[in-house]
């Protein structure tokens, strides 16, 4: 059943709408619930993929529902009309004013409508991709204060890697801190690359959100081939810069295991056909995020690495 969760006036006669789609299964009472939500960046459109193909197998396979899946395909519509990343009417992060407000913007009255219309499950899993510069492996970010409690979710979701960390993705302001306080159980996932659809990284997640439905007693097809993630620490992770400007050129690729010494790419200069810089990777370990959009400058990321002694 698709609903409005939403409904704001805009200019000329129009109207915004955030909807959901709810899908029920056998014994919806006794069931539990999950929320699957995604599109709170305009430029992150894996969750759109990801959100079709949920809903397509849960309706041709209702008989295996147990309970009740809420599906958000997209937050932040405009930003995703606009293909931008903030809330183009004020340029706000979307994901940085929850728990919001019921008199305040219109980016912060969807954040409230949307809190309060998710709370209360028992689960929410927030799919997020990265921006247009790095391409990040599938990953589970969870924040140090709540890893104990959703680490044992989190290794259903067949991810690559999970990440203990406090970042703006599960900090405050963030849909899943607002949900955490509110008793609701919030996974956040990042892979991808902004502004693009990776249909592999896409069905590895969605196998993982199966898998976690079955182990859950909310689904009864079995998933086999899960992986086992890679769990990190912030301690654990290399985060590698450019000490150049220029167009960098990778020579490793994602998801690859590096030893100490090993060329990650080059920076060059295309007027001079020199190399500025050899980047190389500082420690023995696994490029998780690698730079996908070349042009960089001092300081740029480059690549991230999960160490070894993880």
């Amino acid at each position: 059943m698709i609903k409005d969760i939403v409904t704001v006036n805009l200019n000329v006669d129009e109207k915004l709408n955030i909807k959901k789609n709810t899908l029920v299964g056998e014994d919806p009472d006794k069931g539990r619930r999950i929320a699957i939500i995604t599109g709170i960046h305009g430029d992150e459109l894996e969750g759109q993929y990801i959100c079709y193909r949920l809903v397509q197998t849960i309706t041709a396979n209702i008989g295996n529902l147990h309970g009740t899946v809420d599906i958000y395909p997209s937050v932040n519509p405009l930003g995703m009309e606009s293909v931008s990343r903030a809330f183009p009417m004020t340029g706000q992060d979307m994901n940085r004013v929850f728990p919001g407000s019921d008199i305040g913007s219109i980016a912060e009255n969807i954040a409230f409508e949307v809190a309060r219309d998710i709370e209360g499950a028992d689960l929410c899993v927030d799919i997020h991709s990265s921006n247009i510069f790095i391409r990040e492996i599938p990953q589970v970010r969870i924040s140090p204060k709540n890893s104990d409690e959703l680490m044992r979710c989190a290794k259903m979701l067949n991810t690559d890697m999970i990440w203990v960390h406090e970042s703006g993705a599960v900090g405050g302001g963030s849909l899943a801190d607002t949900l955490i306080e509110r008793g609701v159980p919030t996974l956040v996932v990042e892979m991808g690359v902004g502004q693009r659809v990776d249909t592999e990284y896409c069905e590895q997640l969605i196998r993982g959100i199966f898998n976690l439905m079955n182990n859950l007693g909310m689904w009864d097809e079995e998933q086999h081939n899960i992986s086992h993630p890679m769990i990190s620490t912030d301690g654990s992770v290399t985060v590698i810069h450019a000490s150049e400007s220029g167009i960098f050129i990778p020579v490793a690729e994602h998801n690859m295991w590096l030893e100490a010494g090993a060329v990650i790419g080059e920076i060059v200069t295309p007027i001079t056909g020199m190399v500025e810089e050899k980047i190389t990777a500082p420690v023995d370990g696994v490029i998780f995020s690698l730079r996908e959009y070349p042009i960089v400058y001092e300081g740029s990321v480059i690549a991230r690495m999960l160490s070894k002694s993880t």
